[in-house]
């Protein structure tokens, strides 16, 4: 006889990954990415909303400069530059424990800045110095072991970073805001350079796995002649030449721009995570010119460089590549979700919001507290969708983390 009704059990999803601490210090991004991004989220709610809070010595308008120069654009790149080069050279520069400790480090600097004293913001400064030396020689180790020549000047960056913050300390605390200016913008310059090299290498590759049967170009000559131009616009602008800083940072800008065009953006609208790249690269590139621009004495206000490259360069860029860089080292599918899309819209609105607050008009109150608040929003957004990822072992680990003392390297990283 045969069988009217078969009811089968229903099969079982597996079950969800405990969060295990070896997964969470496995990698440089899954701790670090964290951080900056939770970091970058409270520290502007603070500059905005409860400045009164800010009672370290180095408080107002240069430690918020600092926080968001040093605290969070610069700690993603740490945590960035820690990741991808375990591709590059098949070695993890730091991982376990060791990781932890720099993480420690990390949360040092912050929580001292924001004691009243002088100690704790000696201890705080020492401790930023500390991170960054601490993950640039990390990475130089594993590049220099592996004789990777391509990247033997990537960890000299890190290096120029750490530099320009002792410098940014020491012209805050004699009171030089001069001195405090070109140190920022130091900082600032080294950091865009860092990011350019990077995002001139992974975005070409990223598109063309990401568009079927786009073919760009990976400018690698164009991107030699604009690393050599934001080298020679820092070293002008610490040695007291502003106009050959401008003009140096004016043809880096450019080339962004023709690399930008080359690499074909309109074929990018369909790819939430390929488009919000594009955007970053597009708003660094504009901010350099702006950059350029001040530096001649074209623009007067020089609140504008900071905030273009900061804000529509940076920080757009830094919430495609933590989205991106974290699905491929977690095993996940490279696609979005809805909450991953809404926070590109947020922290493009974001950025909109904050550089019309730089034009004079009676709403400048108003459109900061509104751009913070999109600013929140888009991180919150990403801290609540990648941070159970970030703690768990990979998506294809089978529950356990994944051993990564040594990874095979590859010709163009995925992080």
């Amino acid at each position: 006889m045969s069988s009217l009704l078969s009811i089968d059990e229903p099969v079982r999803a597996p079950a969800r990954p405990r969060p295990q601490w070896r997964a969470f210090t496995e990698m440089g991004f899954r701790p670090l990415y964290l951080a900056g991004c939770a970091w970058a989220l409270i520290s502007v709610l603070l500059w905005v909303h409860a400045p009164s809070l800010l009672r370290g010595e180095l408080n107002g308008l240069a430690w918020h400069a600092h926080e968001m120069l040093w605290g969070f654009v610069a700690t993603i790149a740490v945590g960035f530059l820690l990741t991808a080069g375990a591709n590059w050279t098949g070695r993890n520069p730091l991982r376990g424990n060791a990781l932890a400790a720099l993480c420690l480090v990390w949360l040092a600097a912050r929580a001292g800045y924001l004691v009243p004293g002088r100690p704790a913001f000696l201890l705080a400064g020492i401790a930023d110095l500390v991170f960054f030396l601490w993950g640039a020689a990390a990475l130089g180790r594993s590049v220099w072991l592996t004789r990777n020549k391509r990247n033997y000047g990537v960890p000299l960056l890190l290096a120029a970073l750490a530099s320009a913050h002792l410098l940014y300390l020491t012209a805050a605390v004699s009171g030089d805001y001069l001195g405090l200016m070109r140190y920022f913008n130091a900082g600032l310059l080294s950091m865009a350079v860092l990011t350019l090299l990077i995002a001139r290498r992974v975005l070409p590759f990223f598109a063309k796995r990401a568009v079927t049967g786009l073919d760009i170009p990976p400018h690698t000559r164009s991107g030699h002649w604009q690393l050599a131009a934001g080298v020679a616009a820092i070293v002008l602008l610490l040695a007291g030449a502003p106009k050959g800083a401008a003009l140096a940072l004016a043809a880096s800008g450019l080339i962004a721009l023709v690399q930008w065009l080359a690499w074909k953006p309109w074929t990018a609208r369909r790819v939430p995570l390929l488009w919000i790249l594009y955007a970053g690269y597009l708003g660094l590139s504009i901010g350099l010119l702006v950059g350029a621009a001040q530096l001649a004495g074209l623009v007067v206000r020089v609140a504008w460089p900071a905030h273009v490259i900061g804000v529509a360069g940076f920080s757009v860029m830094i919430l495609g590549m933590v989205t991106r860089t974290a699905l491929g080292h977690l095993g996940r599918p490279l696609q979005t979700d809805r909450s991953m899309v809404l926070s590109y819209a947020l922290i493009i609105l974001a950025a909109l919001l904050r550089l019309a607050a730089l034009l004079p008009s009676s709403a400048v109150t108003g459109l900061l507290h509104a751009s913070a608040t999109a600013w929140a929003l888009a991180l919150a957004l990403y801290l609540w969708r990648f941070f159970p990822m970030m703690i768990r072992p990979r998506a294809d680990a089978g529950g356990q983390a994944t051993p990564v003392m040594r990874i095979k390297p590859v010709v163009a990283p995925r992080g």
